[in-house]
């Protein structure tokens, strides 16, 4: 674990002013996501549960949406934020949904309320992702 450096204050920032608006009285664990475009614009989110669980949405994928509704189809950057000890990464959906967007190579960060951060690539959170760039460079199915 390292500290947030002056580069991610930033993302940091906006990821925990995010967690503050956390729908969350079923599970109690707010989450803040900030994203940022290659243009250096903000986008963040915050998760929203729902009695009907199915019908929760990630903070990281409410982000993602915003960039998108903006236009953006490409980030460099994301950073997590709960007020929790111990640092969480995205889970599974959501790191096929950052795969869509982000560079392999792009670092993900998570994030506390102790200013402590952890990061990862999209590769090692999903290595060999199933995105637009493993289709256009596999091979096509016969259909015979």
């Amino acid at each position: 674990m390292t500290a947030i450096t002056s580069e991610l204050e930033p993302l940091y920032q906006a990821a925990k002013a995010a967690a503050a608006q956390a729908y969350a009285p079923y599970s109690q664990f707010p989450v803040g996501v900030a994203v940022r475009a290659i243009s250096g614009q903000i986008y963040t989110g915050c998760n929203v549960e729902n009695a009907s669980y199915g019908g929760t949405v990630c903070a990281e994928r409410n982000a993602i949406a915003a960039g998108v509704v903006a236009g953006v189809r490409q980030f460099d950057a994301l950073m997590v934020y709960t007020p929790q000890e111990q640092l969480t990464p995205p889970c599974g959906i959501c790191r096929q949904v950052i795969a869509e967007f982000f560079l392999p190579d792009t670092m993900i960060y998570s994030s506390n309320h102790k200013e402590q951060l952890q990061g990862w690539t999209v590769q090692q959170l999903l290595p060999e992702a199933f995105t637009p760039m493993y289709l256009a460079n596999s091979t096509k199915v016969a259909t015979e």
